[in-house]
C-alpha cells in the first residue's frame, strides 16, 4: 500500500472531518473510500458514454438490424 500526501484546503478538511464523524471511519479510510467512489462514478460515466456512442453509430445500428432480421427468420413460430 502506498502513502500519499496532499494538501487539503479548509473546505476539504471540513468535509473530511464530517465524513469521518458520519461514517465512523478514520480519515485515511474516508479518503480511500472517496477515491474508490470517484473512480467507480468515472468508470460508469465512461461506459455510459461509450454505450451512447455505439447506439448512435449508424453502422452498428445497421448490423443490429441485420442480426435481428436474421434471428426473426429462424423463429419456429
Amino acid at each position: 500500500m502506498s502513502t500519499i500526501t496532499f494538501r487539503a484546503g479548509p473546505d476539504v478538511d471540513r468535509a473530511l472531518a464530517e465524513l469521518s464523524i458520519d461514517t465512523g471511519q478514520d480519515r485515511s479510510a474516508a479518503i480511500r473510500q472517496a477515491i474508490l467512489d470517484a473512480w467507480r462514478t468515472h468508470r460508469a460515466e465512461r461506459l455510459r458514454a461509450e454505450a451512447e456512442a455505439l447506439a448512435a453509430d449508424p453502422d452498428d445500428r445497421a448490423e443490429i438490424q441485420a442480426v435481428q432480421e436474421e434471428m426473426d427468420s429462424l423463429r419456429a413460430w
